[in-house]
C-alpha cells in the first residue's frame, strides 16, 4: 500500500493518476489542493467525475467523501460544472 492509499478515498487507481499528475504524497496533495489535483487528473481521464473530486476532497480533509460538508459539496458542485 503507498502513501496516498493509506488516505481515505484514495484506492489504487486514484493513486496511480494521482502519481502520473505528478501528485505522490499526501503532503502535494494538500498543497495541490483537491481542485487542481482534479483537473490534472481529468486532463488524463476525461470520465473523472464529481464523486471523483469529492474523493480527492475528503483525502485532504481525512474524511470519508460523504461527511463533506454541504457547503463543501456545494462549492465543488460549482466547480464541477464549470469545469467538466
Amino acid at each position: 500500500m503507498g502513501e496516498l492509499t493509506a488516505l481515505p478515498n484514495i484506492g489504487k487507481e486514484m493513486e496511480r493518476q494521482l502519481k502520473a499528475a505528478g501528485i505522490d504524497t499526501a503532503e502535494k496533495l494538500k498543497e495541490t489542493g483537491s481542485r487542481e489535483a482534479w483537473l490534472r487528473i481529468k486532463a488524463m481521464d476525461p470520465s473523472a467525475c464529481y464523486n471523483r473530486l469529492c474523493g480527492l476532497e475528503g483525502a485532504i480533509q481525512n474524511i470519508r467523501w460523504h461527511h463533506l460538508s454541504d457547503e463543501t459539496k456545494r462549492d465543488l458542485k460549482a466547480f464541477y460544472q464549470e469545469n467538466k
